[in-house]
């Protein structure tokens, strides 16, 4: 039987719903809409598309949504300068520094870019106090995508408290965030890696498997245990025609949208584990749209937190308003 199907798109567009009303009230009390400054560098095709979505979803939303560009030659202390004008900004509330950036750049430029944006800005939550807030479960601005992947858990009923979870992938972006959250909702969590020996049998612990490793079609029906719940939070662009004849049939609508377009997107979870899985999100259309429902979910948080601490409270007050958690009217 084939796995209950994981919509991310329609749980993402249930959180669209819910950010509008506090989009409404905000911009009625604050005299203008939440705002976010998005920063590109170069001229990755997959990045221009999604900071494309992302731009149409804010704006869909009412939100302020501000792109800046910078070339591929650009250097580093270019993107950080541009990060500090956003950061004393008062139009944008949050800043979203778009992955990954030029090689050019070196190695440790996404960590450093991470470094320099506020933390009240950091839609993304990646910044370091936002990171240890979140290991203390007391972040107001958490990761996107692992947030994201548990609002679909959660609201597609799918038990948290007392499952035993796997997670394939240790990122800073997505791996570590996402074992934090699933622990803080009662999980028990293993996080692999290339380094974790037999693998599948690990996976194949897992009442609730996530795998966000950027391989084409690595979870195989091996990896799962019959029932459990697989998110694929992989997207990778394949152009090669060997990869998808390996993951798709002949006769499928993915082989004949390659052969259209010359290129799919495609998830870490390799088809045939719909035959095993009792639910399995899909790509496109599973996580991919709830990180985008959570980007605006948190730059309205952001926005929230930064009015209330410009209120005239004191100190105490003040921090008190940034760490706790800000719930929707």
């Amino acid at each position: 039987m084939a796995a209950r199907v994981l919509d991310g798109a329609a749980v993402a567009q249930a959180i669209r719903d819910e950010v509008a009303p506090s989009v409404a009230a905000f911009t009625a009390h604050a005299g203008r809409p939440p705002g976010l400054g998005i920063v590109l560098v170069g001229d990755d095709p997959a990045s221009d598309i999604y900071v494309r979505n992302k731009l149409k979803s804010a704006g869909d939303a009412g939100l302020r949504a501000d792109l800046q560009r910078l070339s591929a030659s650009a250097r580093l202390e270019d993107l950080l300068a541009l990060v500090e004008q956003l950061n004393h900004s008062e139009a944008h509330d949050g800043i979203l520094v778009q992955s990954p950036l030029p090689a050019a750049m070196g190695a440790d430029a996404q960590r450093r870019v991470f470094d320099v944006i506020r933390p009240d800005k950091d839609v993304d939550g990646f910044h370091p106090a936002n990171v240890g807030r979140l290991v203390q479960n007391r972040a107001a601005l958490a990761a996107c995508t692992p947030s994201g992947v548990i609002e679909m858990l959660e609201r597609s009923n799918v038990p948290i408290a007392g499952a035993r979870a796997v997670v394939i992938g240790r990122s800073d972006i997505v791996g570590k965030p996402m074992a934090l959250l699933l622990l803080h909702r009662n999980a028990t969590v293993t996080v692999c890696h290339s380094r974790t020996a037999d693998l599948p049998s690990v996976a194949r612990t897992a009442d609730i498997l996530v795998s966000a490793i950027g391989r084409p079609g690595f979870v195989t029906r091996e990896f799962v245990q019959p029932g459990a719940a697989v998110v694929d939070v992989g997207t990778t662009r394949v152009t090669d025609r060997a990869i998808v004849e390996r993951l798709f049939p002949a006769a499928s609508k993915r082989r004949e949208t390659f052969e259209r377009r010359g290129a799919i997107v495609v998830g870490d979870v390799h088809p045939d584990v719909a035959e095993v899985a009792g639910a399995l999100s899909p790509v496109p259309g599973g996580v991919g749209p709830l990180t985008i429902a959570m980007l605006l979910k948190n730059t309205v948080i952001a926005a929230q937190s930064r009015a209330d601490a410009t209120r005239g409270w004191g100190g105490a007050e003040r921090r008190h308003a940034r760490d706790r958690r800000h719930a929707f009217p």
